[in-house]
């Protein structure tokens, strides 16, 4: 049982943290999987932020050579592996395999989360190292430091556990005291939950109902309001001896998710003011702008506007986390929703200011522009619900006259793209040579591909109509309909 949950739990785990990279993989076996040493180069890669060497195929000394790196990778952090061999991995040992990815979790996922506890309350511990304060405040508060100093002096296990058990303090008598049994009552989830987001949960319901369903009212909670992967089952955890490690590996991304969140009200309100500052800025360097180049050939105003998105795209970065918040309006104070305003008004504007300039485009690339517009408005609209296909055929027949009316205009506005003489009579360009190949790009990638998507839908939705009217048919003569001429009437009409 326990080789079990931790198997599942692992392999959640790593399959979180493996979409994280770049392209993406996910392990299906944990067992099997890893043996080729791809995957496992892949997950410390995302974890460790750093290139690591690797053979590409995947015969026998590829694979061990793979296992081989990432291992001494591992070894190369100072991460002591005992009794983990190569040979062992590359059979898929099961024990061997979990120890090592237990390993993994530890290393980079827990302590890495307990150095900033650590550093959260200015503690020397776990590497985290804190300038000497000598100053009158700092001597008045020195009894009090120390002992704070000596709390934070302990392993990662105890600093996570104490960081729980300060979580479900905060709601009266839900006490946490190891990683086993004290959750199985599914209460100190749903403790942790209720800190980090207060209202998401009633604790006092809770308290009244069966273990199972807390334990899944807490994970469902988890995984919808908090972006928290979903490790365990009620099953997992609802038993006399829960698997340490597993809850252990979960009750962590809680504690990365208070991380993640923005400390204090005051620091949200110095990132609102900043960010405010800066989106007035931008509003009258684009007001600027649009007056300095209005008399500007198009060419120039494309590259203007080039030059100001990338420098836009640049500087928004510091505040993507305010300015992309996913807290509803009514959460919001009211910095925040002027600030989510006048962001929305910035973009607009810089939106208005992209459609005139394609408006703006030399013959005949005006007119190839607008048709691309339309032909993604179109694919972006919400296709018909293939539940009703009755329905949906008669919307999809509608949208396949539009799409083929504009699609015979496809070859002929190619061709004009592609022999597209960029030169004016002074031979100087007008269009920038980027707009030319976005135009290419959307041309060929998004029109030309979606295309034969949109048939597709449409004789799928055919089909099912089809094979439905059929059934219907097949249903209502499933009884005698005497003579032989009655019958060949019935065929003959349907």
């Amino acid at each position: 049982q326990r080789e079990f949950t931790q198997k599942k739990t692992f392999t959640s785990w790593i399959n979180s943290i493996l979409a994280k990279h770049t392209p993406p993989s996910v392990i299906s076996d944990l067992y099997t999987d890893i043996q080729q040493g791809h995957l496992l180069l892949d997950l410390l890669e995302v974890l460790s932020g750093q290139h690591l060497p690797r053979e590409k195929g995947f015969n026998t000394f590829q694979c061990r050579s793979n296992i081989e790196n990432a291992l001494a990778f591992l070894k190369s952090r100072s991460i002591k592996l005992i009794n983990i061999h190569v040979a062992d991995i590359i059979e898929g040992k099961p024990s061997i395999v979990l120890g090592l990815i237990w390993t993994i979790i530890f290393h980079f996922h827990i302590e890495e989360l307990a150095r900033t506890l650590a550093c959260t309350y200015n503690q020397p511990s776990l590497d985290c190292s804190s300038a000497v304060d000598c100053s009158p405040k700092a001597s008045r508060s020195a009894k009090k430091s120390a002992k704070i100093k000596e709390r934070w002096k302990i392993s990662a296990t105890k600093a996570l556990l104490l960081w729980a058990k300060e979580q479900c303090s905060l709601h009266g008598s839900i006490n946490v005291t190891d990683f086993k049994s004290s959750w199985r009552s599914g209460l100190p989830f749903l403790a942790i939950i209720q800190t980090l987001r207060p209202g998401l949960v009633d604790l006092e319901k809770a308290k009244a109902r069966s273990n199972k369903e807390n334990l899944k009212e807490a994970f469902r909670i988890a995984e919808l309001e908090l972006n928290i992967p979903r490790l365990l089952e009620p099953e997992d955890v609802d038993i006399m001896n829960p698997d340490e490690k597993s809850i252990m590996t979960y009750v962590a991304q809680f504690l990365q998710y208070s991380r993640n969140l923005l400390e204090s009200e005051e620091d949200m309100q110095e990132k609102v003011r900043e960010a405010m500052s800066w989106l007035a800025a931008q509003e009258k360097k684009l007001a600027k702008l649009l007056i300095d180049t209005e008399n500007e050939t198009y060419y120039q105003k494309y590259k203007e506007m080039m030059s100001f998105m990338e420098a836009f795209n640049q500087g928004k970065k510091p505040f993507l986390p305010v300015l992309s918040s996913k807290r509803s309006v009514a959460e919001l104070s009211e910095g925040q929703r002027q600030m989510r305003e006048e962001w929305d008004k910035l973009i607009s504007q810089i939106n208005e200011w992209k459609v005139k300039l394609d408006q703006m485009l030399p013959s005949p690339l005006d007119s190839i522009e607008a048709w691309l517009q339309e032909v993604e408005h179109l694919q972006a609209e919400d296709l018909p619900d293939l539940q009703d296909p009755f329905k949906a055929i008669f919307v999809f027949r509608e949208i396949i006259v539009i799409f083929k009316g504009l699609m015979d205009c496809f070859d002929s506005h190619l061709d004009t793209l592609q022999s597209f003489e960029n030169e004016d009579e002074k031979n100087m360009p007008l269009v920038l040579p980027e707009k030319l190949e976005e135009m290419k790009r959307r041309l060929f990638s998004n029109i030309r591909f979606t295309n034969s998507n949109t048939f597709l839908e449409y004789h799928y939705g055919l089909c099912s109509a089809i094979a439905n009217e059929v059934m219907l048919k097949l249903n209502i003569w499933d009884m005698k309909y005497g003579t032989k001429e009655s019958v060949e009437s019935l065929l003959e009409n349907w």
